[in-house]
């Protein structure tokens, strides 16, 4: 992923190729991004609250998942366009959860599937005691491959931190 992609900088203001700042979050900040990347709020690194990332083209999807026993819709910005919206240049992500879980998620998934940050479960807003207030989704449902273990692991909740290397 290269670059500061047009729907980003639309998202930021619409200032032109040039702009490397967010506008600062207004509520409390539930994502930070680090790493590579080129559009920053607070440091190097862009926070976003909840609004900022509702803000971003919203995606949905119902899909079983390994942790629920019936079909859920999760809704939020797919993971590409986050990226795209801090001008992330890497080839992996190190996603963080609140309870310090970790785990990797290669910038070619956000790519090739329509994973999302989830930020509502069934159109709710995701508590912290279920899985919330992010989520990183795979469409599960849309593709056989995605049924499998690594995909799974990937799919890291109560998500706090991403930093793109």
């Amino acid at each position: 992923m290269h670059g500061v992609g047009a729907g980003a900088l639309a998202w930021v203001g619409g200032l032109g190729a040039q702009t490397t700042t967010l506008p600062a979050p207004k509520d409390r900040v539930v994502l930070t991004v680090g790493g590579r990347i080129a559009v920053h709020n607070r440091g190097n690194t862009a926070v976003f609250d909840l609004a900022m990332l509702e803000a971003l083209p919203q995606h949905s999807f119902t899909t079983m998942t390994p942790w629920e026993d019936k079909p859920i819709t999760f809704r939020g910005p797919r993971l590409r366009d986050l990226l795209a919206a801090v001008g992330a240049n890497g080839s992996q992500i190190k996603a963080t959860a609140l309870n310090d879980y970790r785990v990797a998620i290669p910038v070619a998934d956000a790519q090739r599937f329509d994973v999302i940050v989830a930020t509502r479960k069934n159109g709710e807003p995701m508590p912290v005691r279920d899985k919330g207030p992010l989520f990183v989704v795979y469409p599960f449902d849309r593709d056989p491959a995605l049924k499998d273990k690594r995909y799974y692991e990937r799919s890291i909740w109560q998500l706090k931190a991403l930093d793109i290397e």
